[in-house]
């Protein structure tokens, strides 16, 4: 229980309607989470406004408010604050209720379209490796040590963050590793947060249906940068050419790695196998288990934030080398008559291009690429054609399939796929709506030594249709199919 004062803090507000020595006793964002004695923060979301339900709060037992605009009717007893940025606050008001937990952890921020998963849960496992107590906040999991957390977005609300990171301290974390997504940066989840590093990963065509342009997608990503304060570090690709507008009127400390450019971290990719990579980094030769060009980034972006972190450069590469992938990224499983099948999580045309050229460039003449792949539905439409385009263009066989059709027709989305498609590709691509009879299909027409992507939901264990998650594993179902 604190204080609204206490609460409030500095963040700029105006008490329109009773007493900031009120004991509030949590925070919500949510009217229906609302009981007695706590505050309702109204947010304006892309989907609902909190100023709407104000009154249900209130009959839930909410006995202040936080609100841009005020309500028609201010009941008696009840204490009403307004904020320019209700969503901007509720970062503030849940960083001060919560005894600012991000000032006592060294936190990293990743960003990129690509990447961020397999870049945040290897920092994870490896500063857990070498003997530290740290948390997680992933698109896969939520973690403090190892409890899991299951979540559903890549970033939770700004008073969840603020609770777990909270927990994490109470529990001796010295570290927080988390993903920053776009939508999570402009609907301000990470207001409040003191970063000690912000990584930029890479960006690539994504969210445009969230974003409208390129351009704000860009925007969306800088605004991490623009709020380091100047004992932060800002880290980023040099490789990637918009690397340096995160840099932009940034206050922290500048940072670079790269494997084509010079930087500040420069890394060398000596060899990639379906085996691993073999790397030199800081001139010294390192063999790790992850695979690909984009994994040798990933790679390189860790150990360059581990050593702005503090940790000795021998330490970080001895303990990074005998890390694994995260679940779902370049998942592999080979069959008795030598099958090579691939789960990977690529649901960006960027992606995809990457792992069918890590395939096309491991593989030997006379191994076919056979790809499944569909798009999520209510998001980005105009990356649909290009995914196939990029699908056919890097592959000897193609199924177009489902993804998570949401609230769409399955075969409406494949349509707008299949716009990709050339009349000369035709032959070589098939329309299956059902993902699993895809996945059969694939496996049974595979010959020995083909390989097989199934791209797109990774880690994935479910699919969604119509708002139900029904139970869904591409890794299970390839495994069964390969067998």
């Amino acid at each position: 229980m604190k204080t609204l004062a206490h609460i409030l803090g500095e963040y700029p507000h105006e008490i329109i309607k009773g007493d900031s020595n009120l004991q509030v006793n949590n925070l919500h964002i949510d009217s229906r989470q609302v009981k007695d004695g706590d505050l309702f923060i109204a947010v304006k979301g892309s989907e609902a406004d909190g100023h709407n339900y104000i009154e249900a709060a209130l009959q839930n037992g909410a006995v202040a408010v936080v609100c841009e605009t005020l309500p028609a009717t201010l009941h008696e007893g009840i204490v009403y604050i307004q904020a320019a940025n209700t969503a901007k606050a509720a970062g503030h008001l849940a960083s001060n209720f919560y005894d600012n937990p991000s000032s006592k952890l060294k936190l990293v921020a990743i960003t990129g379209t690509n990447g961020k998963t397999t870049t945040v849960m290897l920092m994870h496992q490896l500063f857990r490796k070498m003997g530290y107590n740290a948390g997680v906040l992933s698109t896969i999991e939520n973690k403090i040590n190892e409890e899991v957390i299951p979540t559903k977005l890549t970033t939770p609300d700004a008073i969840t963050i603020n609770r777990l990171m909270a927990e994490m301290v109470e529990r001796k974390c010295t570290h927080c590793f988390m993903e920053a997504s776009s939508h999570a940066i402009v609907q301000e989840r990470i207001a409040g947060l003191a970063f000690d590093v912000a990584l930029f990963s890479n960006i690539s065509h994504d969210h445009l249906d969230y974003h409208g342009t390129f351009k704000d997608y860009i925007n969306a990503k800088k605004q991490l940068f623009d709020q380091l304060s100047p004992s932060a570090h800002a880290l980023v690709n040099a490789d990637d050419r918009r690397s340096s507008v995160m840099l932009q009127n940034c206050k922290a400390k500048h940072h670079t790695f790269a494997l084509k450019s010079m930087a500040d971290f420069k890394g060398k990719l000596i060899a990639n196998t379906f085996e691993g990579l073999l790397m030199e980094i800081d001139s010294k030769e390192v063999w790790f288990r992850l695979i690909g060009d984009f994994n040798a980034y990933n790679l390189l972006g860790v150990y360059a934030a581990a050593i702005l972190l503090g940790e000795p450069s021998d330490d970080v590469l001895t303990v990074l080398s005998e890390i694994k992938p995260a679940p779902g990224r370049f998942d592999q499983i080979v069959s008795p008559n030598q099958v090579r099948g691939i789960v990977d999580y690529a649901h960006t045309p960027d992606a995809l291009e990457n792992v069918l050229s890590t395939i096309q460039g491991l593989r030997v003449p006379g191994e076919r690429i056979i790809t499944i792949v569909g798009c999520g539905g209510n998001r980005d439409k105009t990356k649909r054609p290009v995914m196939a385009k990029t699908a056919a263009n890097m592959s000897d066989l193609v199924f177009i399939t489902s993804d998570n059709p949401r609230f769409e027709k399955p075969d409406d989305i494949i349509d707008d796929m299949m716009e990709g498609i050339s009349p000369a590709d035709t032959r070589r691509v098939m329309k299956i709506t059902d993902r699993k009879e895809a996945i059969k299909m694939a496996c049974t027409m595979a010959q020995p030594n083909d390989i097989i992507l199934i791209a797109g939901k990774g880690h994935e264990t479910y699919q969604e249709v119509e708002g139900v998650r029904h139970p869904f594993d591409d890794r299970a179902l390839l495994k069964e199919f390969l067998a």
